[in-house]
């Protein structure tokens, strides 16, 4: 017999929101996680927020919302706050009930961008890399760095002569046309009235140019997972002067192994680095490398070669999944705490597929 489909509303549900969710799901175990590395941050989240006032949302809620909006690559605010409205196994995760308001989108923003500057992200950050650490999944030996290039919240119509010499608009109107045929335009001579610390930069010969930033990755190579981060201003020299800083910063072990590409083949980084005790597994240039055969005779320098490829995964990951293609936020500041809790999002979903309990971000 067919069913008649009527629908008819309930007033009461007599199942709880703890119910609801699957037992099995792998978001309940990344909650038990995610729960104990921000009860182990309770001092410094404290430290933040004033004593008297009106009470804000939860910093733990926060962050906890803002890892749903990277894992599950929802594009804004309003959209997670969208989520959140209906989405049960969302709000259970973040710790709202069932029945509970959610926040208005511009009172989330305000409160996270007050809430996640670099200091914080890096906090949480270092906080899963312990975890990462104490289950013995993270080495000391051998190394891996690289950059990729994160687009500014800026189109290349806010990229204008400082002194005010660009051609003006054809016409009006919130997104007019701008003719820049015959305009020689550079970091020099032209600034983004938007974004002002961005940079017009390419990663290649022959590629286009972005107003953008350079975001920095230091792997480990047993497990894949990110060790250190940063995030500087688009220039030719910031990768390695990037990485100069991580290894310094990260690798304390002597006779360590640092896997990079041939942007890294210079004098002065290969000397740097084995000033500093660590053997530079740099991908040779055709011409002039600063690599020779006491680094290229051992077997190990052709494994770091095949090895640091792993490292296109995180950024793969960062830019597919979650949010590095393009940056959400204004200035470098705000975009060195996206990146940052991005590769902590991006260890934690490793961490997750190497305990066999791997996240599904559909």
């Amino acid at each position: 017999m067919r069913g008649a489909d009527i629908t008819q509303a309930s007033i009461f549900s007599y199942r709880t929101l703890e119910e609801r969710i699957p037992r099995k799901h792998p978001l309940r175990k990344l909650r038990l996680v995610v729960d104990g590395l921000l009860a182990s941050m309770n001092k410094e989240l404290d430290a933040i927020y004033a004593r008297t006032g009106r009470d804000s949302i939860p910093p733990e809620r926060l962050l906890r919302a803002s890892l749903i909006q990277t894992l599950h690559s929802i594009r804004s605010e309003r959209a997670l706050v969208d989520h959140l409205e209906y989405n049960l196994l969302y709000r259970w995760f973040v710790g709202l009930g069932m029945d509970e308001k959610v926040w208005h989108h511009s009172t989330f923003s305000a409160n996270r961008d007050r809430l996640l500057n670099e200091r914080v992200a890096r906090l949480f950050f270092n906080k899963v890399l312990r975890l990462a650490e104490w289950k013995g999944l993270v080495s000391n030996e051998h190394f891996t760095v690289d950059g990729t290039l994160i687009e500014a919240w800026a189109s290349m119509k806010s990229f204008v002569a400082k002194d005010g010499g660009s051609k003006p608009p054809e016409d009006g109107g919130s997104n007019p046309t701008v003719d820049f045929k015959g305009e020689k335009r550079s970091n020099d001579t032209h600034a983004s009235t938007t974004d002002p610390e961005a940079r017009l930069y390419k990663k290649a010969e022959g590629d286009k140019s972005h107003l953008a930033y350079l975001g920095h990755a230091l792997m480990e190579n047993r497990n894949g997972l990110v060790v250190d981060a940063e995030t500087t201003q688009a220039t030719g020299t910031a990768e390695r002067e990037a990485a100069k800083a991580m290894v310094a910063r990260t690798v304390t072990r002597s006779e360590a192994t640092l896997g990079a590409d041939k942007n890294y083949d210079t004098q002065d980084f290969v000397k740097t680095m084995r000033g500093r005790g660590v053997t530079p597994h740099v991908a040779r240039k055709n011409k002039s490398s600063a690599i020779d055969k006491r680094t290229t005779r051992h077997s190990g320098y052709g494994v770091s070669l095949k090895i640091r490829k792993r490292v296109e995964e995180v950024f793969g990951w960062s830019k597919t999944v979650g949010p590095l293609r393009k940056a959400r936020f204004v200035g470098l500041a705000k975009v060195k705490a996206q990146t940052l809790f991005t590769f902590a999002a991006y260890n934690l979903t490793r961490m997750a597929t190497i305990f066999g309990w791997r996240l599904s971000t559909a």
